[in-house]
């Protein structure tokens, strides 16, 4: 399914970024339109709309998920945290590596050891500067560790005490409740969608289930979209 998605019920998000599939030619490799500075403008306003359009309820901290595992979030989170750094002189810090999540009595011996993002240790000091304003801050535990919820809520409040914005990938929403818990803990949440397997059922069922868990839905990434008219139309876009 390609275009499915758009439908009006699915239609939640306030803007689309469309990603040019790297696997496929585009209409722009042939010269003239430029697929890529099209996503990047895409991405932009994205940006604007999302942390800087509503006075009443400003976003400071967003989550980045995909419906399924299958789709890349972490260029897009990056992607969308140096478009955020041009917009602001604030400090933003991007998290491309979503935390996992255990529960119940596993998550217990988890909590008793200290990692970034427990309040022991200032996530700057673990994070890599990549210019002025902009982080990239790994996730809490080392590879391969999972922490409880408790520990994922302490540490997406240590990234709002640390950075004035903070983007942060999550889990596939459409596979673990991990993402709707960090989703009602930040902001919002920012959805990506595969423009060839993401499915209309899937979408709607995860557009149900974040509302019923009163998360915040900011925007939606289609992602892998090819473009099949012709280059000329596209210019005038």
């Amino acid at each position: 399914m390609r275009e499915g998605i758009m439908g009006a019920d699915v239609m939640f998000a306030r803007a689309t970024v469309l990603e040019e599939c790297p696997e496929k030619k585009s209409v722009g490799d042939a010269g003239g339109w430029n697929p890529e500075s099209y996503a990047r403008e895409q991405i932009r306003g994205l940006v604007r709309q999302v942390f800087f359009s509503n006075a009443e309820r400003p976003v400071r901290q967003v989550v980045c998920s995909a419906l399924g595992p299958e789709t890349d979030v972490k260029d897009i989170c990056r992607k969308v945290g140096e478009a955020l750094a041009l917009e602001t002189t604030g400090s933003v810090g991007v998290v491309g590596e979503y935390p996992k999540i255990l529960s119940g009595a596993e998550a217990y011996a988890a909590e008793t050891s200290a990692r970034p993002g427990d309040g022991s240790t200032p996530l700057r000091q673990a994070a890599s500067r990549v210019r002025g304003n902009l982080w990239l801050v790994p996730p809490p535990g080392k590879d391969g560790d999972r922490g409880s919820t408790a520990l994922l809520h302490s540490y997406l409040g240590q990234m709002r005490r640390e950075f004035e914005y903070s983007i942060v990938e999550g889990p596939p929403a459409g596979e673990s409740n991990g993402a709707t818990a960090m989703a009602q803990f930040a902001d919002g949440i920012i959805l990506v969608l595969c423009a060839h397997r993401t499915r209309r059922a899937t979408a709607r069922k995860v557009k149900e289930m974040l509302e019923a868990a009163q998360a915040r839905i900011l925007g939606m990434v289609l992602s892998d979209r090819d473009f099949p008219i012709p280059e000329g139309i596209y210019r005038r876009l």
